[in-house]
């Protein structure tokens, strides 16, 4: 049997299998019942392993045994596996809730928590910076900057990413405009933001700064998220941030954002 070396690839991920498993549940779809040994033939499976293989595809619902000698195994319909996948699924994620929401109980938390702490007290400000890579780390990290906002969020940012974080971080904006937060946003103007423009405006202040492209968030005018490549010409996997925590560069770049706001139309 033939199989498109894509389409199992496909399958491992979709099932979290691994190339064996994916490789003998197929033969066996095929045939709908099979002995291990004629599995093996038809997957290019080791014997030895065909075995231990379906053993383990048998725990996680893929197939049954047929009792009798020689022993034979049955294919579950695929309708009914994706139906046990997602169960186990759903209590495997239940199951790390539940036990991440226990360790922040524990005594245990406390004492990292201390250790972060005491290490912090002895950091240097200014070397408080690290990088952020991937478009959906960088939004992850924004929205941890936005909730501890007290007074500011000052943003300049391209439509595109625009639009983006406001469908991401509507509720985090939303959220900080109920606690007194002042959001400002400023962003090249484009007919995808002209649609939506009343729509933002009701949680942030913004104006169009045409023509210039940049995108950096800056938090109580002390932290500041600086995205430095394209997202007109960069993979959103290879989006690339800097995070820094000082405020005299902060206080410099809010200055020259004042300027460019106080001389834009809103």
């Amino acid at each position: 049997m033939i199989i498109q070396e894509n389409f199992l690839k496909k399958l491992r991920s979709a099932f979290d299998l691994n190339i064996y498993e994916v490789k003998i549940w197929t033969a066996l779809l095929s045939r709908g019942i099979a002995t291990a040994g004629e599995l093996s033939d038809i997957s290019n499976v080791p014997r030895s392993r065909s075995y231990d293989v379906l053993e383990s595809l048998e725990k996680k619902g893929f197939v049954i045994m047929k009792l009798g000698k020689p022993i034979k195994y049955i294919a579950v319909q695929p309708e009914e596996v994706i139906k046990r996948v997602k169960e186990r699924v759903k209590h495997s994620t239940e199951a790390k809730l539940t036990h991440l929401t226990n360790v922040k109980e524990d005594p245990l938390f406390r004492e990292i928590e201390l250790l972060f702490k005491t290490g912090i007290e002895h950091i240097d400000p200014t070397s408080l910076a690290g990088s952020v890579k991937g478009r959906e780390n960088i939004y992850d990290h924004l929205d941890t900057m936005l909730q501890n906002a007290k007074k500011t969020v000052t943003i300049m940012t391209t439509p595109e990413d625009l639009l983006r974080q406001f469908d991401r971080l509507r509720l985090r904006f939303k959220k900080l405009k109920e606690k007194g937060v002042k959001i400002r946003i400023a962003a090249p103007a484009s007919e995808e933001v002209k649609k939506r423009v009343n729509e933002i405006k009701q949680i942030a202040d913004l104006r169009s700064i045409n023509p210039i492209r940049g995108r950096f968030v800056i938090i109580d005018s002390k932290e500041i998220l600086s995205v430095i490549t394209d997202d007109k010409t960069t993979h959103e996997n290879y989006d690339t941030a800097i995070w820094t925590n000082t405020p005299f560069f902060a206080h410099a770049l809010e200055t020259m954002f004042d300027f460019l706001w106080e001389n834009k139309k809103a």
